[in-house]
């Protein structure tokens, strides 16, 4: 498979749940040293997010990782320093974002990253870290948040924008009430 062909697959990948992988950390603190080395001057924090950074929770086997950056103009001025580095993303999708710029990483056709490129202790930096930390924290809500994905997975396998966007409720109600 050659780089275009696995790109489009990576695209096109459906909703696929896995059960937690151990390993996942290791690959967020690789791609983090990874990340800082290449732009210690730039990135004032690099975090993981997402369900690959909460112990137990079925996931996409994507690891997303959050760059917080002194603003969105840095954001900006990484853009092209990003995509040489072995990133890869729509300039459309990233036109329509205002508070952050989304990259992703891919191999064999398969997405292996996500970079979400925000600005460090704003809003969406301190909303994608709360919804991490109550979900490390509380059990019983990581489990109904598990079910969710689950039963989500099963209804938007080919719609990964379906997918995310009926999560919104449930995301949205913790960090709004944390």
């Amino acid at each position: 498979m050659n780089e275009a062909q696995s790109l489009q697959q990576a695209i096109d990948e459906p909703v696929h749940l896995m059960d937690y992988d151990p390993v996942w950390p290791a690959r967020f603190d690789a791609e983090r040293t990874r990340l800082l080395e290449r732009f210690p001057d730039d990135l004032l924090d690099v975090q993981h997010i997402g369900s690959t950074a909460i112990s137990g929770m079925p996931a996409k086997p994507i690891i997303d990782v959050m760059a917080g950056v002194a603003s969105m103009a840095m954001a900006d001025a990484l853009f092209d320093p990003l995509l040489d580095y072995g990133y890869v993303t729509s300039q459309e999708f990233n036109a329509s974002l205002t508070d952050r710029r989304w990259f992703m990483r891919h191999a064999n056709g398969q997405r292996t990253h996500h970079l979400h490129v925000v600005v460090h202790d704003g809003d969406l930096w301190n909303k994608r870290l709360a919804f991490r930390d109550t979900l490390r924290s509380d059990a019983a809500l990581s489990a109904r948040y598990a079910a969710l994905k689950r039963e989500l997975a099963s209804c938007h396998r080919e719609d990964r924008e379906a997918y995310t966007r009926a999560k919104g409720d449930f995301v949205r109600s913790i960090v709004e009430t944390g």
